[in-house]
């Protein structure tokens, strides 16, 4: 390799990396609202639309038509789960976006089930009790959230499924217009397998903290925060449902391993022996 061509390389990477870190700074900015969803405004609004313009180039699931109200709710519902389950860094937490959004590709993003445990203890705390009731409280929230995002998922499925039985009885649609409306029902299941996936994920970065917590500072606080994780435990099923369960495969979200890797969790042996 030419001289030339080696000093060409850093430059090159650095020409990827820049873009790469502003983007993440810039979704950093996305603003949150209430009950874990985006905020809406024109900036959150940007940033999707890009993502979409993003999936579409890389042949994923993308449709042109306008959301409908619950396609759209089920999208702010999906954000508490595709995010991270604790805030680490304006960065992280940007590529996180990034990723939410679609404007990375989910794959990419690796699984790291110690991520809460350390940013759970990286924050500043008097007490270990506070931590046992931080741990408590984000467990419990992702419980009572799943019902009604399933709930939901259903009805966007009912429409889905009369949106496919129409489309033979509608004479003037042209191939743009039956393309777009399979790339959306595909998006939609996407999505909620999307959903399915990272509750695993939570879960296990739960149970994580949770184990280790218990060592680093045995309490009585860990029984609360046991049963909450087993009722977050109970309700991940709900999703199953919903879509196949390959589904997370053949969306591209992971290899077909990580997911079997995923589901052994709600199998997972008691954590805290009784007191």
């Amino acid at each position: 390799m030419s001289p030339a061509s080696e000093a060409g390389r850093p430059r090159a990477s650095r020409s990827v990396a820049a873009p790469l870190v502003l983007l993440a700074l810039l979704a950093g900015c996305a603003q949150e609202g209430d009950f874990g969803r985006p905020k809406p405004g024109a900036w959150n609004s940007l940033i999707d639309t890009t993502g979409t313009l993003a999936a579409r180039g890389r042949d994923e699931p993308s449709s042109d038509f306008p959301f409908t109200d619950e396609e759209r709710i089920l999208r702010d519902r999906a954000w508490r789960f595709l995010m991270p389950a604790a805030g680490r860094d304006a960065f992280t937490d940007g590529l996180a976006n990034l990723t939410r959004s679609r404007l990375l590709p989910p794959a990419w993003r690796p699984s790291d089930p110690s991520a809460y445990h350390d940013t759970l203890m990286g924050e500043d705390f008097r007490s270990p009790v506070s931590r046992y009731r931080r741990l408590s409280e984000d467990i419990g929230t992702d419980a009572r959230l799943i019902p009604q995002f399933v709930a939901l998922a259903a009805r966007v499925k009912e429409a889905d499924a009369l949106r496919l039985r129409s489309l033979p009885f509608v004479k003037t649609l042209d191939d743009h217009d039956i393309h777009h409306a399979a790339m959306r029902v595909a998006e939609n299941r996407c999505l909620i397998a999307w959903v399915r996936l990272e509750t695993g994920l939570r879960a296990a970065g739960y149970r994580y903290a949770l184990e280790h917590l218990l060592i680093e500072a045995p309490g009585p606080e860990a029984v609360l925060a046991e049963r909450t994780l087993a009722a977050l435990d109970g309700r991940r099923p709900l999703l199953d449902p919903l879509v196949p369960p390959e589904a997370e495969v053949r969306c591209g979200l992971v290899p077909e391993v990580e997911v079997e890797t995923v589901r052994k969790t709600v199998a997972a042996k008691p954590i805290v022996a009784k007191y």
